[in-house]
Order: structure tokens, then sequence, then C-alpha cells
């Protein structure tokens, strides 16, 4: 499986590159099929290129917004990644599809594995990457080989340690896979993981393998870490 590696010398070239990327992937998919399934990271990184995304003109009535983890706190609760994307990317879209967290780990996983059922091959998928390799909410020393589409986790070493993630075997069932990488504290998990495709330690990371390679965005304070 090919990783590529795209370093950017400045935040704007970052934002501008994950915006072609985004748009290149909804273009086709728009072509091809008539909709485009786009499943959205938490965490901070990749707000600013949700609300970048607001301010352009997209066929948001038919996205098909899904979700690689969420947290399970209250349906409206702000640290939800649902919520946080929501307030950054309001869309409106064909359909928002929102892990149900708020019903606990085991109940959501079940709920949303079922509406997962019949969707088909997703069209691009956003993910980040953790200080300690995380990628979704599979975090190192988890069974990163589930078989399940989408897996109940209860010791997350990051609060809360309850939450539900699609797992690498479902996210790595994408057209393109668009890895969003910023800040100096990922160097050592960048390194690792580059480290890790040439030897069996793999990180969560690592094991999102779609047909087509991954692509991994590097902000400007981790272009170095590229030889």
């Amino acid at each position: 499986m090919q990783t590529r590696w795209h370093p950017c010398d400045s935040d704007q070239a970052w934002l501008a590159a994950a915006l072609d990327l985004v748009a290149l992937a909804e273009r086709e998919a728009l072509r091809t099929r008539g909709e485009f399934h786009i499943v959205l990271a938490g965490g901070g990184t990749p707000i600013t290129l949700y609300e970048a995304l607001s301010r352009e003109e997209h066929d948001w009535q038919r996205w098909h917004v899904w979700f690689g983890d969420e947290r399970c706190l209250p349906a409206e609760d702000a640290q939800r990644n649902s919520v946080m994307a929501r307030a950054a990317l309001p869309g409106p879209f064909a359909a928002l599809h929102v892990i149900p967290c708020e019903l606990g780990a085991w109940a959501a996983a079940a709920a949303y594995a079922r509406e997962l059922s019949s969707a088909p091959i997703f069209d691009l998928v956003l993910l980040g990457l953790g200080e300690d390799g995380h990628t979704a909410s599979l975090f190192p020393g988890g069974n990163q080989e589930e078989s399940a589409d989408v897996v109940a986790v209860f010791d997350a070493p990051k609060p809360p340690p309850e939450r539900v993630s699609l797992s690498a075997r479902r996210l790595s069932r994408a057209r393109r896979v668009l890895f969003l990488v910023s800040g100096a504290g990922k160097r050592d998990a960048l390194l690792h993981w580059r480290t890790s495709l040439t030897n069996s330690a793999h990180p969560p990371a690592a094991t999102i393998q779609p047909e087509a390679g991954v692509d991994v965005l590097l902000g400007p304070s981790l272009s170095g870490v590229l030889p």
C-alpha cells in the first residue's frame, strides 16, 4: 500500500491542499455516482478545514456525512465530534449520519453498524493523527484487526474513556483517505509511523490501508520529518 507524504511550507498551503483534495473527491463522486460520501475526523486539527469549506460553494444537498468516531457524551455536548463539526460545517446535507453515542458504546456501535450496512464505499475519509499514533478512536494496544465495521471502545487513554469508532477495516473501504496532520507535538508519532512501514510495529494510523493508498498532509512544523 502506498503512503504519499505531502509536506507544506505554510498553514495557508496546507489548507489550500486539503481544500483541493476534498473538491477533487467531491467532483469525482458527483460525476460518477451522483452523491458524495465523506467521513469527517474529530479533534481540533480539521476544524480549520471545515470552516474554510463552509465559506465555499459546494453541492451540499448531495453530501452524505459520516463520522470516523465519537465520544460517549450527551447528544449536544460541545466535546462531541458531531457537535464541533456541525458548528464549523453546517451544510445543509443530504444526510448527516451521527453516531448515537448518548446510548452508550455497545448500543451506539450496533446502531451505527446497521446504518453503515447499506452505505457504499466512502468517497473520502478524513483522519487525524494523535501524539500517541492513534487515529479515530483506534488507540495503541487496541485490537486494530477488528473484523466488525464499528467498534465499542471502553478504555481510551484520553477522556472520555468510552467511545465508538469505525474499524480500520471499514475506514480502509474508501476511494481516498486523507490524513490531516499538523503541530510539532506529532513529530514522534509521525516518525514512528514512517518507521513502521518497514517493520511490523504498526501504530493504529498505519493500519488504514485502502487499495489506492493514503495521502498524508503535513503542516509546516512537520515538513522536516521527511528525509
